[in-house]
């Protein structure tokens, strides 16, 4: 649907137009001369069809008079209404009612002139005036138009890149005209598929629609097509999938359209309108709708600290975070080349006055902490600093220990002492009735978080989800490169489920709950269904053009130490109390009550056994504090 035409009155225009380079001007200029010839046509035009060429000398007379009146009342409604400033070459109906509306507008005003002075001539003839001056400009410009797509198609048709646009509806009519406008990285479009019976046999952009979805591969071969782009909005799951399946069983290159709304800036000019088709796609999640005014609110202008902020959600954070114009933006981690990675990437992208600095440090290390709160001195800190990898923690338990508990224990204590206003800290759903290592670490420092929220003045709280697709160590790394090599794609076992988000959804959430920020609370993200990841594994083996169990294997190689077949969001005393917040993705968890003293005499306990104890003893002592925690029995064997 068109929407409706607003003429954009602007009192500088003129001004503004004369202001523009040589280049531009002299192309404006030539355009009202041409309109200037059109008018005089459209007059003449417009005399011819009201007195079929045998106008009375007197009225000629009158009507030559009053030609100076046109071409100020039409120049002037053109220039006010920004006609001059349109690109025509990416003009479409909008532009074409624009138009319209502004011939309207002056012929309006003629005929108020042809009353108020008493011209008495005759109305019908200025409103052919009208018709005929829109129907020569706008020709012209559309003509044009085509001529330009058509030159334009005949220099660049060749084989090379030829592209087949899947969806003939408005995304795919979007991404024909981005196509067609003169980019020539993107090719040229030939044809059209839909699986819509009507469209099919009719034209879109001039573009023959073909056939179906399922005739993409007799269409590539007749029609020599290079690449194929995906333009069907909102387009997810396994739909999606089955049309990638389609469209990769032909070697060509396969891309999607871009929401036209939300072009990714990150991306290299003349590549933000088309993607490549990514295994997040899969996940079949609606976007997140986002309280900016929240989050701005308290990121604005303030110094924000993300530990780990080079890893895979510690980098989307800071990402995400530099949307929100804070004051400065520290990124502190112990690896400096996903750090350095990432300074590059935001300098390129947001230039090099861009308030960032990146900090390598370590959160075992707290006179580095101290030193960094002293100077710096940040409002806001996301701790995303952590051992993630489960069966590695489940052999290095005291390093696991020492970095996730006692990392975070030192993090809360330099934040409350140098007057952080808010600590937001990222944790897993693997803390909830831990059966490894790592997930009752995170358990420890959900506890940390709640008892500093008891004791200071800082807002503390944690955002607990569980996996995010392509974060490091996660399973669809894994899988891809496995079909790279052949195959087989292994899992641990065939009814094995887990929870998905993507790294921005995850991003974009942990940043709104930070925004909610009931001290002590323990945040929940809406992770949807959980996804089997059998289930997940033949998606992706037909993603890359394999059938499963035919030319790519999937073995079963069993659990893994300290893995669970499913995972919890929630434990069985919060979830009887979990309440919603006012974002629909985002639940609340409420405080557990803790024996702070016991707390505290384990957390001794635990550091002794960390730092001079067996793997084993440092099991049991976290199996002290966290009663909910069911270790492998080998790691209590020693």
């Amino acid at each position: 649907m068109i929407a409706p035409v607003r003429a954009e009155w602007e009192i500088g225009a003129v001004a503004k137009w004369l202001g523009n380079t040589s280049s531009v001007r002299v192309r404006r200029v030539t355009l009202m001369l041409i309109d200037l010839l059109l008018l005089y046509l459209a007059i003449e035009l417009a005399v011819f069809l009201r007195y079929e060429g045998n106008i009375a000398p007197f009225m000629r007379d009158k009507l030559n008079a009053r030609i100076p009146v046109f071409v100020a009342v039409y120049t002037g409604f053109l220039l006010a209404g920004g006609h001059y400033q349109m690109l025509w070459r990416y003009a479409g109906a909008r532009e074409g009612f624009r138009l319209f509306f502004l011939c309207i507008c002056a012929t309006v005003l003629i005929l108020f002139f042809n009353r108020l002075f008493s011209w008495k001539m005759p109305r019908s003839l200025f409103c052919i005036i009208g018709v005929c001056e829109f129907s020569l400009v706008g020709g012209s410009r559309f003509a044009w138009k085509i001529v330009r797509e058509t030159w334009h198609n005949l220099q660049d048709g060749s084989t090379h890149n030829r592209i087949l646009i899947v969806g003939a509806g408005e995304g795919g009519a979007y991404a024909a005209r981005i196509c067609l406008e003169g980019s020539r990285i993107t090719g040229v479009p030939v044809a059209f598929v839909d699986n819509d019976p009507e469209k099919i046999g009719m034209r879109v952009m001039g573009l023959p629609v073909l056939g179906s979805i399922q005739d993409v591969p007799d269409i590539v071969d007749k029609k020599e097509i290079a690449e194929i782009i995906i333009a069907i909005p909102r387009l997810r799951g396994d739909r999606l999938n089955e049309i990638v399946s389609v469209c990769k069983s032909t070697k060509c290159r396969v891309r999607i359209l871009n929401n036209p709304g939300g072009l990714d800036d990150s991306l290299p000019e003349g590549q933000q309108v088309f993607r490549e088709v990514n295994t997040s796609d899969f996940l079949s999640r609606d976007e997140v709708s986002l309280d900016l005014d929240s989050i701005r609110s308290y990121l604005k202008g303030n110094v924000v600290l993300v530990t780990g902020g080079g890893g895979s959600i510690g980098s989307e954070i800071c990402r995400q975070i530099l949307r929100f114009q804070p004051k400065l933006l520290l990124i502190f981690d112990i690896y400096e080349n996903c750090a350095y990675e990432l300074q590059c990437e935001l300098k390129q992208r947001y230039g090099a006055s861009c308030p960032i600095e990146v900090l390598i440090g370590s959160i075992r290390d707290r006179r580095r902490l101290d030193e960094v709160f002293s100077r710096y001195k940040p409002q806001i800190v996301f701790h995303a600093a952590a051992h993630k990898h489960v069966p590695l923690m489940e052999t290095s338990s005291a390093e696991a220990v020492k970095n996730n508990v006692f990392g975070t224990y030192n993090l809360l204590l330099s934040a409350s002492e140098h007057g952080v206003e808010r600590f937001v800290q990222l944790s897993t759903d693997k803390a909830v009735n831990p059966t490894n290592v790592m997930g009752a670490t995170k358990r420890i420092c959900e506890m940390l978080l709640q008892t500093f929220a008891r004791k200071t003045s800082m807002q503390c709280v944690a955002v607990r989800f569980g996996n995010v697709l392509g974060s490091h160590g996660s399973v669809i790394p894994l899988f891809e490169a496995q079909i790279r090599q052949g195959g087989p794609v292994t899992i641990t076992h065939p009814d094995i489920t887990r929870y998905f988000m993507t790294i921005p959804e995850a991003a974009q959430l942990v940043l709104q709950a930070g925004g909610l920020a009931k001290s002590g609370s323990i945040y929940v993200l809406d992770m949807g269904k959980p996804v089997r990841i059998m289930d997940l594994a033949e998606k992706l083996i037909r993603f890359y053009g394999y059938i499963p169990g035919v030319n790519m294997q999937i073995q079963v190689i069993g659990l893994r130490p300290g893995e669970k077949l499913y995972e919890e969001l929630l434990m069985d005393v919060e979830r009887d109390h979990m309440t919603r917040t006012a974002h629909d993705k985002i639940f609340v968890a409420p405080p557990i009550e803790i024996d702070e003293e016991a707390f505290s005499s384990g957390l001794e306990a635990l550091r002794r056994a960390a730092e001079q104890g067996s793997g084993q003893e440092v099991v049991e002592k976290i199996h002290a504090i966290v009663d909910t925690y069911t270790p492998d029995e080998k790691l209590l064997a020693g």
